[in-house]
């Protein structure tokens, strides 16, 4: 039976995965679940918008009787979360460390990483974050991971392309994501998967890493001409440097933001520390990211950006491009 729910609801769920903190979930899914509708199809969506209230309702409770954070949990950042996972030795470390500057634990054995290490990747005048994660196989992950890994918004699987048995590897993790209810759908292109309510949709790319190693050129034809038509697949090393650049954009791509910039009536524009709004945000979404007075009292907005006329008017319904630059007037 059909879902049918309405733009609110759909926005709510947005900001759900775009919140930053416990309390954002919290407050997007009690929006889910008052603006779904009440009937038979949507039951089973209601009782699981039901059982996620709970659950934070207990995690809070939890934070304040302990008097700290749980090492396990990454807080998502601004713009959203992207983990890193993948086999041991794939070289996920050493990636997080040359994307983002941070700091991971790097050696030649496997399972070094035993913690979520998060770092923030510079693209432009962004900053995302990532967050690496201990090596999993098919028998053995930690169960924490895949808490994050559902908390997250895009999934990078990182392979070895070197390995003779890739194929294997990245078969095991897409079985193992399946397995735990996270069903991942390439994260761009047309597909026609259905994704049911007792799954959960993330966003994935397969990052095949160390293609500098011996064997790793012919391994890539073969997994472009078994996934390329669907997945997006992007060679890169870690140790080189090669495909850095292209996995910066790709995941930008896989995230969905886009950058707002604003403006006080009457002075000059400054294009700096931009807001990361969902693709598909209005202008009154991006009032609300900036104060929640602002989108209470919002009348109109002016806008500059591509496609439009400086300091055009618009309403507060109008959708917003990348790289918009907004005038609000309450």
């Amino acid at each position: 039976m059909p879902t049918n729910v309405g733009p609110e609801y759909k926005a709510a769920e947005t900001r759900y995965r775009m919140a930053a903190t416990p309390e954002a979930q919290f407050a997007a899914l009690q929006e889910m679940l008052s603006t779904i509708p009440k009937h038979k199809g949507t039951e089973k969506m209601q009782a699981d918008l039901k059982r996620r209230i709970s659950e934070l309702k207990k995690e809070a409770v939890q934070r304040r009787r302990s008097g700290h954070k749980s090492p396990y949990v990454v807080e998502r950042a601004e713009g959203g979360q992207t983990a890193l996972i993948g086999p041991p030795n794939a070289g996920k470390s050493m990636l997080l460390s040359r994307l983002t500057g941070a700091e991971p634990e790097v050696a030649p054995y496997p399972y070094t990483t035993q913690m979520p290490v998060p770092g923030m990747m510079p693209v432009e005048d962004i900053m995302l974050q990532l967050v690496d994660l201990p090596a999993v196989t098919k028998d053995a992950y930690e169960p924490w991971v895949m808490d994050i890994v559902r908390r997250s918004d895009v999934v990078l699987l990182v392979v070895d392309a070197g390995d003779d048995d890739v194929l294997a590897r990245l078969d095991d993790l897409w079985g193992l994501l399946e397995e735990k209810g996270i069903a991942l759908l390439p994260a761009w292109g047309d597909t026609d998967d259905e994704v049911t309510d007792r799954v959960l949709p993330k966003r994935g790319l397969v990052v095949a890493n160390k293609v500098d190693l011996d064997g790793a050129a012919e391994n890539l034809v073969v997994l472009r001409e078994l996934f390329g038509a669907r997945w997006p697949i992007l060679a890169v090393s870690a140790v080189t440097g090669q495909g850095l650049e292209e996995l910066r954009r790709g995941i930008v791509r896989a995230a969905r933001v886009i950058r707002v910039y604003t403006k006080a009536p009457g002075q000059q524009a400054r294009r700096t520390r931009p807001f990361l709004l969902p693709l598909g945000s209005t202008v009154l979404d991006a009032a609300r990211a900036v104060h929640a007075d602002f989108a209470l009292k919002l009348r109109y907005a002016r806008i500059w950006g591509s496609g439009r006329f400086e300091g055009q008017k618009v309403s507060r319904d109008d959708t917003l491009r990348d790289g918009d630059l907004l005038e609000f007037h309450i």
